[in-house]
């Protein structure tokens, strides 16, 4: 247990932070996922709108540091390469 005042307050603001994070996760793992299905769907508008939306998500998140950048971009990557494997496959 936290015996100063401010290891007391910082107690409090790791939790806080540490909350606020993991809701923030939570909402990148939603957003990916539903990039990813709407792309294994072969649903092309919706995969593109979906995409964008991820991608949004991954830049905010690796600006505040939540993820790391590299990560961000790594995810960003991978979905842009299925999203251009559907399009060179519906352009056929």
């Amino acid at each position: 247990m936290a015996r100063s005042l401010s290891s007391q307050k910082r107690q409090r603001q790791n939790v806080k932070r540490a909350d606020r994070n993991k809701a923030q996760k939570s909402f990148i793992k939603t957003k990916v996922r539903k990039a990813r299905e709407s792309i294994q769907a072969r649903d092309l508008p919706s995969a593109e709108t979906a995409y964008k939306d991820a991608a949004k998500v991954l830049d905010h998140s690796a600006n505040h540091r939540t993820i790391h950048p590299n990560t961000a971009a790594r995810r960003k990557s991978r979905l842009a390469r299925q999203l251009n494997a559907l399009k060179a496959g519906a352009r056929k």
